[in-house]
C-alpha cells in the first residue's frame, strides 16, 4: 500500500517520527487500515474462516481507549476507487499473494494476512453500535481522509505510507507506533493519553531540504500503488559521484539520492521536465510521454481537494448527484446516502461502472472449485438488479491456486421483472421480500417460528445446503447451527448485562474453543467457506433490496474454531442435546432452526438424507 519500502524509511531514520502524548482532539482513521490491523495484531484465527466476536472485543477496546483519553474519532471506509482503475494491476498483485497465503495455510504450513471476508461487515455494524461516526467513501478513500484531516487540523491514524506524502498539517500518525493499549495518565494531570509517534511532512522536508510540493514526485519516480517506472521499461540509473554506501539496502540508496536530486528544483512541473535525464533508455519517445502523463497523475491524487466528507459528518448529506464526477453518474441518487452509511455494499459501484469484481479469499481445498461459485447464483440477481438482464460482469476468482476471471450473466427472478433501480428504494417491501426468498430458494413458510434477526442466516443456511459442492453431512449442519446458538446466547448476555456471563451451554462450548485448534480438515474448511460467502452474497442482496429482512449482528454468526471442533465432536458420537441441556431455549432455538431447514417444502426430497438422527432425545426429534 502506497509508496513501497518508504515506512521503513522512515523508522529505520528514527529522527521523522517524534514521540508524541496524544489526547482531547479529533482523529480521522482510516478505517480498512483499521480493521486489518486490528485483526492481524490480536492474532485471531485466519485458518478456519475467522472468529468474529474476538474482534469485536478488540474493535470495542479500540475505541473505548480512545473515549477515556477524550479523542473524538471518525472512521472512514474504501468504498469507491479511481474509476482509471491505476491500481488494478496492483491489486491483481496482491490478491495472487492473498491466495498463496491461503495455499499455505490449507497444507498446515505458517501464513499470515488472511482476512475473513465478513469482516468489513462486521466492523460497520460494531461502529455503528458504539456510535462512532463513519462514512464509506465512494471516492478514493486516502484523497478525501486527507483532506478531512487539512479541514478539521487533526492528525490521521494510518499504515498507508502515501500519508508521509500528502501534506497534513497535525500530522500523521502510523498504526504501529500508535499504542493504545497502554493509555497513560500524564504526571501533573489526570488526563488520559495514548503514547504514539507523529510524523509531518515538515521534519521530513526540513531534513532532506526539499519543497514540500515535490513529495508527490518523490513518490510517483519512486513508484507506488499508480505508476512505476521500473515496470514501464524506464529504469533509474545514478550517475552521480557520491560514494558508496555500505551495508545500505539499495532501496534506502535510491531514496537518498532521488532526494538529494528534488534538492535541486523547487517546481513540481520543473522536476518532471528533468525525469527523462535520469532514465538509461530514451528509444521510445512515445513511450516516454506515456511515463511522465502516468508520473503526472500519479501527483494529482497526493493534491488535497474539498472532499464531501465534512458535510456529511455534520449535516448527515451525500453529495450533491450534480456534483459528482462523470464516471458516478451511473449511480441512482438514493444509493449515495445509503452507500456512505455503509448500509449498502461499495461492490455496487463497480459493477454499475462495468468494471470487474475480485472476489475474496478463504482457506478451501484448492482442488475443488471456490467457494465463490456456490453463492455464484446469489450475485447474479445483484447484478441483474443493477444491471438488467443479458448483462455479464467480469470476475476474478480463484482456480486451483492462481487467479483467473470469468464472465458472469446476470438475471433476474420472477418477482424482479418489473423493478427498476432508480425506483427500487420505493418498491413494496412484499415484493422486495419475495424477491430475496425467490433467489435464495426459501418460502416464507420456512421462516416462521424463527426470531426475525435469524431470518437471514436460516434463508442463507437452507441455501448452502442445497447448492454447496460437495453437499454439507448432518454434522456440518448441526455444528453450524449450534454455533449460530452460541452466538444468540453471547449475544443475548451482553446486551442485558454489558458482558458475556456464563451458564452451562456457554461453559460447554467455550471449553471446545479452549482446547485450541486441531489439525485442518480441509473438508470442514471448505463447506464453511460457501457458506461464508454464501452469507456474504445475501447480506449484500438484503441491503441492496433495502432490508426486506432483519441484518443481523454478523459478528455472533459465526466462530470458526468453534463450528470447527463442533463437527470433530458430533461426529465422535456427541449429541447437540448433551450440549444444550439446562437451557430450554436454548435447545428451543436450535430445534426451530433445524426443523426450518429439514421441514421446508422444498427440501422433502433430501429429508431422508438428513433425519431423524440417532443422536435425538425423546420424541424422535433430530437432533
Amino acid at each position: 500500500m502506497g509508496v513501497s519500502g518508504l515506512t521503513s524509511f522512515i523508522d529505520d531514520h528514527g529522527t521523522f517520527l517524534t514521540d508524541y502524548h496524544f489526547r482531547n482532539s479529533k482523529l480521522v482513521i482510516d478505517g480498512s487500515n483499521l480493521y486489518h490491523s486490528l485483526y492481524f495484531k490480536s492474532r485471531l484465527d485466519q485458518k478456519h474462516g475467522g472468529d468474529y466476536d474476538d474482534f469485536e472485543d478488540q474493535v470495542c477496546k479500540f475505541f473505548k481507549a480512545l473515549r477515556d483519553c477524550g479523542i473524538e474519532p471518525y472512521v472512514i471506509i474504501d468504498g469507491g476507487s479511481d474509476f482509471s482503475d491505476k491500481k488494478f494491476e496492483t491489486l491483481l498483485y496482491r490478491v495472487q499473494s492473498t491466495l498463496n497465503k491461503a495455499n499455505n495455510l490449507s497444507k498446515g504450513l505458517w501464513g499470515s494476512g488472511l482476512l475473513p471476508i465478513l469482516i468489513k461487515q462486521v466492523f460497520k455494524q460494531v461502529l455503528s453500535s458504539l456510535k462512532v461516526p463513519f462514512a464509506q467513501c465512494i471516492f478514493e478513500a486516502d484523497q478525501e481522509i486527507a483532506s478531512l484531516a487539512e479541514r478539521w487540523n487533526c492528525p490521521v491514524l494510518s499504515y498507508d505510507s502515501d500519508f508521509y506524502i500528502f501534506d497534513i498539517q497535525a500530522g500523521y500518525l502510523p498504526i504501529s507506533h500508535f499504542k493504545w493499549q497502554n493509555a497513560s495518565t500524564q504526571r501533573w494531570s489526570s488526563q488520559n493519553y495514548i503514547p504514539c509517534k507523529r510524523y509531518t511532512t515538515t521534519s521530513f522536508c526540513r531534513h532532506f531540504k526539499i519543497n514540500r510540493q515535490l513529495l508527490p514526485v518523490f513518490a510517483a519516480i519512486t513508484g507506488n500503488d499508480y505508476v512505476n517506472l521500473d515496470k514501464m521499461g524506464f529504469p533509474i540509473r545514478w550517475e552521480d559521484k557520491l560514494p558508496m554506501e555500505p551495508n545500505r539496502r539499495p532501496r534506502v540508496v535510491f531514496f537518498n539520492k532521488l532526494l538529494n536530486w528534488l534538492a535541486s528544483f523547487q517546481e513540481q512541473q520543473e522536476a518532471l521536465d528533468n525525469v527523462p535525464r535520469l532514465i538509461v533508455s530514451r528509444n521510445n519517445q512515445h513511450n516516454m510521454d506515456a511515463a511522465l502523463q502516468a508520473l503526472s497523475l500519479s501527483i494529482e491524487t497526493y493534491q488535497l481537494q474539498p472532499g464531501c466528507l465534512e458535510q456529511f459528518f455534520i449535516k448527515d448529506k451525500a453529495p450533491d448527484p450534480g456534483h459528482l464526477p462523470d464516471h458516478l453518474s451511473v449511480l441512482p441518487d438514493w444509493t449515495l446516502l445509503p452507500l456512505m452509511k455503509g448500509t449498502l455494499p461499495s461492490c455496487i459501484i463497480y459493477i454499475l461502472q462495468l468494471r470487474p469484481v475480485i472476489q475474496g479469499v478463504q482457506v478451501e481445498d484448492p482442488s475443488l472449485a471456490s467457494g465463490n461459485n456456490t453463492s455464484r447464483p446469489i450475485r447474479q440477481v445483484v447484478f441483474g438488479l443493477l444491471l438488467g438482464e443479458r448483462r455479464e460482469v467480469e470476475e476474478y476468482d480463484r482456480e486451483g491456486i492462481n487467479l483467473t476471471s470469468s464472465m458472469v450473466k446476470a438475471i433476474l427472478p420472477r418477482a424482479a421483472q418489473q423493478m427498476q433501480l432508480d425506483m427500487l428504494n420505493q418498491a413494496p417491501h412484499s415484493v422486495r421480500l419475495e424477491v430475496f426468498l425467490e433467489t435464495l430458494g426459501v418460502s416464507q413458510s420456512t421462516l416462521n417460528g424463527i426470531p426475525p434477526h435469524l431470518g437471514l442466516p436460516v434463508a442463507v443456511t437452507y441455501y448452502w445446503l442445497r447448492h454447496a459442492h460437495l453437499r454439507p453431512d448432518h454434522p456440518f449442519l448441526q455444528a453450524l447451527l449450534l454455533g449460530l446458538v452460541y452466538g444468540e446466547l453471547c449475544r443475548q448476555r451482553k446486551s442485558q448485562t454489558g458482558f458475556i456471563e456464563e451458564g452451562p451451554v456457554l461453559e460447554r462450548l467455550r471449553g471446545l474453543i479452549q482446547r485450541g485448534a486441531s489439525n485442518l480438515d480441509l473438508a470442514v474448511a471448505h463447506a464453511y467457506s460457501q457458506w461464508q460467502r454464501c452469507m456474504r452474497d445475501g447480506l449484500d442482496l438484503n441491503q441492496l433490496l433495502c432490508f426486506p429482512l432483519p441484518e443481523p449482528q454478523i459478528a455472533w454468526l459465526y466462530r470458526g474454531t468453534l463450528v470447527h471442533q463442533l463437527v470433530g465432536q458430533l461426529r465422535g458420537g456427541v449429541t447437540p442435546d448433551s450440549l444444550l441441556m439446562e437451557d430450554p431455549s436454548s435447545g428451543q432455538l436450535y430445534r426451530a432452526m433445524l426443523e426450518a431447514i429439514l421441514n421446508s417444502q422444498e427440501t422433502e426430497t433430501t429429508g431422508q438424507q438428513y433425519g431423524p438422527s440417532t443422536d435425538s432425545g425423546a420424541g424422535g426429534r433430530r437432533g
